[in-house]
């Protein structure tokens, strides 16, 4: 069973209402309205029942799914991913989805749309429902993990927690194999483009990167944030035109579509006169105009793994409880990057 948002009724956008929503209308927080709605006691009068009457209007209910009662006892497990119509998340939300029913639990898919106040919110709303969390490329802050790791079992995914179980997908090492085919090619010039700010993963890319750069003698620029999605290609191509680099390696391969498509438009020949790199290896990665050279990660491997630490924490002394398993990448090459125009600085 998945779910993006625990609602009932429609909306005009044509989905159910969400939290976000009856958050609006009734003019507080979605935090807010979730301790409302499954916490009354903890809001006051006034606001509960402001926010009562807009859930009502917009036909919203909070999750009642049903807790398991003790350890072995099959169960709900909540998987809160940042985007689920990023194909990044396809093959890992079906991984933990087919291990968690082999494990006997029922997997609820949660959208936390990039939004940290949200990705909070549901974490907190869905605790009484689900007996553990899994957390693919979570916004949350150090504390904030390490208090919902104390509440609830969970298992994150690129991030490492003290103290919080953790799967890392090795792409520090991926970017640099990124810069040295780059470097082999003759770009002494490079740019990053930077995904979101708080990603703990982007900013490991980055000093990787730095360290590389370093090392090889070259000139590595750091352009954004960029939102993790094809509609910021458009402005980190004019950007990274502007720039002075000769190839760029962007966050995910969404960005890096984004590009290639923001540069057949202004007439700008890749790889002749910009390399372009991207990270995961998503489905079409390889269908682009020019196919694109990317870092493979071992996405449904990481779901997996995940779902067994979490399983073995659910169900303590059927296994042994590992804190960390870390997951290599590689580099993909295909025709998006090649020998610069421009002669080596």
């Amino acid at each position: 069973m998945s779910i993006s948002e625990a609602s009932i009724g429609a909306s005009p956008l044509g989905r159910g209402p969400t939290i976000r929503d009856v958050a609006a209308l009734s003019g507080v927080a979605a935090s807010t309205v979730s301790r409302a709605l499954t916490q009354p006691h903890r809001v006051n009068q006034a606001t509960r029942e402001r926010i009562e009457a807009a859930a009502r209007e917009l036909g919203y209910a909070p999750s009642t799914y049903p807790r398991s009662t003790g350890p072995g006892r099959s169960g709900a497990v909540a998987v809160l991913v940042p985007d689920i119509t990023n194909p990044y998340f396809f093959d890992f939300i079906r991984s933990t989805q087919h291990q968690l029913k082999t494990a006997g639990y029922t997997q609820l898919l949660v959208d936390t749309e990039e939004d940290v106040e949200l990705e909070a919110t549901y974490l907190e709303e869905f605790r009484g429902s689900a007996v553990g969390f899994i957390l693919p490329a979570t916004r949350l802050s150090d504390e904030q993990l390490i208090s919902a790791a104390a509440k609830s079992p969970l298992v994150t995914i690129n991030r490492s927690t003290p103290g919080v179980p953790s799967v890392i997908i090795d792409t520090p090492s991926g970017v640099q194999q990124a810069m040295e085919h780059l470097f082999s090619l003759g770009h002494r010039d490079i740019a990053y483009l930077a995904g979101p700010p708080n990603s703990w993963s982007d900013g490991r890319r980055w000093d990787a990167l730095q360290e590389r750069a370093e090392l090889l003698g070259i000139i590595i620029r750091r352009l954004g944030p960029y939102h993790p999605s094809t509609r910021s290609g458009a402005a980190a191509a004019d950007t990274l035109l502007n720039s002075g680099a000769t190839a760029c390696i962007a966050f995910n391969d969404l960005v890096a579509i984004g590009v290639l498509v923001r540069l057949r438009e202004r007439g700008i020949d890749v790889p002749n006169e910009m390399s372009v790199v991207g990270c995961d290896d998503i489905f079409g990665a390889d269908f682009c105009q020019p196919p694109l050279t990317t870092l493979t990660a071992p996405i449904e491997q990481a779901g997996r793994v995940a779902t067994d630490m979490l399983v073995s924490r659910l169900r303590p002394g059927r296994s042994q409880m590992r804190m960390k398993a870390e997951l290599p990448t590689h580099l993909t090459i295909r025709a998006s990057t090649g020998p610069p125009l421009r002669p080596a600085r």
